[in-house]
């Protein structure tokens, strides 16, 4: 599996795409953000079902990646048109057919195992387990942005409609066990809106960006990178899956501390030290939301407090951190790589540019990934002084 240019800025385009964009809407909703909701809320689902037969991460992880890149081709249908055309298996295999040709150049790096999994997995099949929940998180996403939407658009005539189809679609829903936990229960539900606060917060905020990624969008991008890195080195299931949701949590304390960047961290003695005790506080609270297992609050501070750390246990690496920290730093090189292609040459951006660049792109490779390969991929953006 060799991983590409393309397929990562194919993925960042997604923060472009606007939904709901014929409502009112007191705040931009984009697909990048939805699509990272989408994959904590089937992670908090998930926790129900993981010792169930036929239960599997990778399937959640890979399918959730499927399907976020069939909706960055086919992001321009309505979803009462999309659902129209899914309920037609003839409309639906052509359409799936122009979204493999769409993507083909793109993923053909991947392998053609990847490209016949991704291919395999719109075939017209009973829904298992793992695409259930990956549909209950989608409807669930929808749910709480069509919340938001209902409150600034009360007049709207589509609105009772659309009101009546969701309602319809949560008692189809609730027949899975975690969907009727999560309904029940309004402490679960106040985390899954903590997690969904982060798109309110823009990353970088005080320079001009296109695309203005936010820190949910990020975190996603994050976990899809690593989880990519991962199956490039042919890490185990659990390896990948764990470095996957450590990119997907992984700056889920900045709702509650904002996000700051870097040099303010660096700009005072310390500073960096009392925010991650005041994270460490704070996160506890956020852990008495999740339900009361032990184990469940271990493993979202592992991938919220510990990001980077790495994970063993019995001989066997359980975590990657050094991966994932790669990835958080190749996902903010791409960040900034396409504001500034895209006409936001400032100076911040420029000097985050070149230090990540540097600092990883010079080394062949580092948690067995070849990022010489991978930043060459990206040509230089303006001239840099000898």
């Amino acid at each position: 599996m060799q991983i590409r240019k393309q397929l990562f800025l194919e993925l960042l385009k997604s923060a472009y795409m606007q939904r709901w964009n014929d409502k009112l809407r007191p705040l931009e909703l984009v697909e990048l953000d939805k699509q990272a909701h989408k994959m904590i809320i089937a992670y908090f689902l998930g926790k129900f079902h993981e010792q169930e037969p036929g239960f599997s991460w990778r399937v959640i992880i890979e399918g959730g990646l499927f399907e976020f890149l069939q909706r960055i081709v086919v992001t321009d249908l309505k979803p009462q048109v999309f659902e129209k055309i899914k309920n037609d298996r003839d409309k639906y295999a052509a359409l799936n057919q122009w979204v493999y040709t769409s993507l083909e150049s793109t993923l053909a790096p991947l392998g053609k195992d990847f490209q016949q999994s991704f291919r395999d997995y719109f075939q017209p099949l009973e829904p298992d387990l793992n695409r259930r929940i990956l549909n209950a998180a989608h409807f669930f996403a929808t749910q709480w942005e069509f919340d938001i939407i209902a409150r600034a658009n009360p007049t709207d005539y589509e609105l009772d409609d659309i009101k009546r189809d969701l309602q319809n679609k949560q008692v189809l829903h609730n027949q899975l066990a975690s969907m009727r936990i999560l309904s029940d229960h309004v402490r679960f539900q106040k985390f899954i809106n903590l997690c969904g606060q982060l798109r309110f917060q823009i990353r970088w905020s005080r320079i001009h960006r296109v695309p203005r990624t936010s820190v949910l969008g990020h975190m996603l991008f994050v976990a899809i990178i690593s989880y990519l890195f991962s199956r490039s080195v042919d890490a185990p299931d659990r390896q990948a899956a764990n470095n996957y949701f450590t990119g997907l949590f992984h700056d889920l304390p900045e709702a509650l501390t904002r996000d700051i960047i870097s040099p303010v961290k660096r700009s005072v003695p310390g500073l960096d030290h009392m925010i991650k005790a005041y994270e460490h506080e704070e996160m506890q609270k956020v852990y008495q939301l999740l339900p009361d297992d032990p184990r469940w609050q271990k493993e979202l501070a592992l991938f919220t407090e510990h990001e980077f750390e790495d994970v063993s246990e019995n001989g066997e690496i359980l975590r990657d951190g050094q991966l994932v920290q790669a990835a958080d730093k190749f996902a903010a090189f791409i960040e900034a790589y396409e504001a500034i292609r895209n006409g936001s040459p400032s100076q911040e951006l420029k000097d985050a540019l070149l230090g990540i660049r540097q600092g990883f792109g010079e080394n062949k490779s580092r948690a067995g990934v070849d990022f010489k390969s991978l930043y060459a991929d990206f040509e230089p953006l303006f001239p840099v002084a000898p």
